[in-house]
C-alpha cells in the first residue's frame, strides 16, 4: 500500500469509494492524456467523471483561470460579477426555455438541491417523481430520489418519493416490448400511478442515466410523460449534470431527444461546462426561478474563476464543434465496440450515443450482472494504460466510457483496442 493510500485511509470516510485496488494518484494531464505520480500515462475515457468535458490543460482554459486569477478569485454573489452575468446570458439562451433565470452552484447535487426546492416550491407540494435506476447527488434531498440503492445510503427524506418506469429500455417488465410499445406502457403506468396520490411537484429525470449505466429509455419517452403531467400542472426537470454541453453529440442538451412539447420547466447542469472547474447551476423559467420569498446568496457558486473557466470551455466546444465530433467520433467507437463484443457471451449490451458508452457485463448466458468481470476489465485496461468508469443499476456491472469531447480517431481506436484486450482476458 503506498504512502499516500495508507494517509487517505486514516483521515478520510471509509465510503469515500476509489477506484482499483491499488489506486493511482493522477499528476498531470494534457489533451486525453493523463499520467500517475509513477510517471505512467493513461487515455483518459472517464474524464473525472464526465467533468473534464473539453481536454486536459487546456490552453485556451488554462489562460482564462490564470489571467482571472490575477485580477480576482472570488466576492460571493453580494456583488455584481461580469463573467457569472455573460456565462448566464449564454445559457439562459441555449436553454431553449423562455425568459429563463440561471443560478449558479458548486455541483450537481447542489444543482439538484435547489431544483428541487423550486419545484416544492412552486407546486406547494413535497411528492416527487424520479425514474428508477435514477442518481441525482449525495445531499439529503438528492439520495432521496435516487432510484439506486447502491448510491442511496438512507430512506430518511424530506420528500416523498415515488418511482416511474422507463429509464431501462432493456431490463424490467416492459423490456421484450416495441419502442412504440414501451412508452405506451410507461404512459399507462404513469397515469396509474397518479390516479392513486396527490399531484407531485415534478417529475426529475436524467435523459441518459449517468450513474445507473448510461442506460436511457426510447426518444420520445419523456414528451409522452410531459403531456400527462401538463394536464396535471407537474413540472418537469431535466438532470443534464451528465448529459448536457453536447455529448451525447446528436444535441446540445438531452432533453432535445424527447422534445416534442419543447423545454423542460428547469434544466439542471454541472460537470463538463468547467472542464474540470466547480459549476453546477439551474435555469428555469422566471416565474419558477423567482417563487422564493426569502433573500438567498450563494458563496461560492458563480466565483469569478470559475466562470472564466466556463466561459471559456463554453466557446472552445461551441466553435470547434466539439458536439459534432462526439457524434462523429463516438459512432465510430459504439460500432467499433459492439463488433469486439459480438462473439462474447458475458457481453450483455453496448449501448449509449455520442461520448458517453456502456458496456454492460453479465454471467454468460443469463441476465445476472457481473460486477467481479467488471472491476477486473477496469483493472486490466488500467494495467495496458486506459482509465474507464464503472456504474449500473445492477451491482456497477457497466463499464462507462465518457472521455473528453475531442478525442480524435485515433485515439478512439488506441482505447478500443485496449478495451478489446482487456474484455477478452476477463469475460467469457
Amino acid at each position: 500500500m503506498s504512502d499516500l493510500y495508507g494517509r487517505h485511509k486514516a483521515v478520510l470516510p471509509d465510503w469515500l469509494a476509489l477506484y482499483y485496488a491499488d489506486p493511482i494518484e493522477i499528476t498531470h494531464g494534457e489533451g486525453r492524456y493523463v499520467w500517475d505520480a509513477a510517471g505512467k500515462r493513461y487515455l483518459d475515457f472517464f474524464g473525472g467523471i464526465l467533468t473534464t468535458m473539453t481536454a486536459h490543460a487546456l490552453p485556451e482554459i488554462t489562460k482564462a483561470v490564470s489571467e482571472q486569477a490575477g485580477r480576482i478569485i472570488h466576492s460571493s454573489t453580494l456583488y455584481l460579477n461580469r463573467p457569472m452575468v455573460e456565462l448566464a446570458e449564454r445559457i439562459a439562451q441555449l436553454s431553449g426555455i423562455p425568459d429563463a433565470r440561471v443560478f449558479f452552484t458548486t455541483s450537481g447535487t447542489e444543482a439538484n438541491d435547489t431544483a428541487l426546492l423550486l419545484a416544492t416550491s412552486y407546486r406547494r407540494s413535497n411528492q416527487i417523481l424520479a425514474m428508477r435506476n435514477s442518481y441525482h447527488g449525495r445531499s439529503f434531498s438528492t439520495v432521496g430520489i435516487t432510484g439506486n440503492k447502491g448510491w442511496s445510503p438512507t430512506s430518511l427524506s424530506p420528500l416523498q418519493t415515488l418511482y416511474v418506469h422507463g429509464g431501462v429500455r432493456t431490463r424490467g417488465p416492459y423490456a421484450e416490448l416495441s419502442d412504440d410499445e414501451f412508452i405506451a406502457a410507461c404512459v399507462a403506468d404513469l397515469e396509474d400511478l397518479l390516479g392513486h396520490v396527490r399531484p407531485p411537484a415534478a417529475l426529475i429525470a436524467e435523459p441518459i442515466q449517468g450513474v445507473g449505466g448510461f442506460t436511457s429509455p426510447p426518444d420520445g419517452l419523456y414528451a409522452a410523460f410531459r403531456r400527462v403531467l401538463d394536464e396535471r400542472g407537474i413540472l418537469w426537470i431535466a438532470d443534464e449534470v451528465q448529459t448536457g454541453w453536447g455529448r451525447t453529440g446528436e444535441h446540445f442538451w438531452g432533453w432535445q431527444a424527447h422534445a416534442e412539447n419543447g423545454p423542460p420547466d428547469i434544466v439542471t447542469f454541472a460537470k463538463g461546462i468547467g472542464n474540470g472547474m466547480s459549476i453546477g447551476g439551474v435555469v428555469a423559467r422566471a416565474e419558477i426561478m423567482n417563487c422564493l420569498d426569502s433573500n438567498s446568496i450563494s458563496t461560492f457558486g458563480g466565483t469569478q474563476i470559475t466562470m472564466a473557466a466556463g466561459l471559456a470551455n463554453l466557446t472552445y466546444l461551441l466553435e470547434h464543434d466539439l458536439q459534432g465530433n462526439a457524434r462523429r467520433v463516438g459512432g465510430l467507437l459504439i460500432e467499433r465496440l459492439r463488433a469486439v463484443t459480438a462473439q462474447l457471451p458475458g457481453v450483455r449490451e453496448v449501448r449509449g450515443r455520442g461520448l458517453m458508452i456502456g458496456v454492460e457485463l453479465v454471467k454468460p448466458g443469463t441476465d445476472t450482472a457481473d460486477p467481479e468481470t467488471a472491476a477486473a476489465v477496469l483493472e486490466a485496461a488500467r494495467e495496458e494504460g486506459l482509465l474507464l468508469g464503472k456504474g449500473g443499476g445492477h451491482n456497477t456491472s457497466a463499464l462507462r466510457i465518457a472521455p473528453p469531447l475531442s478525442l480524435t480517431v485515433a485515439e478512439a481506436e488506441e482505447g478500443a483496442a485496449i478495451l478489446e484486450r482487456a474484455l477478452r482476458s476477463c469475460v467469457q
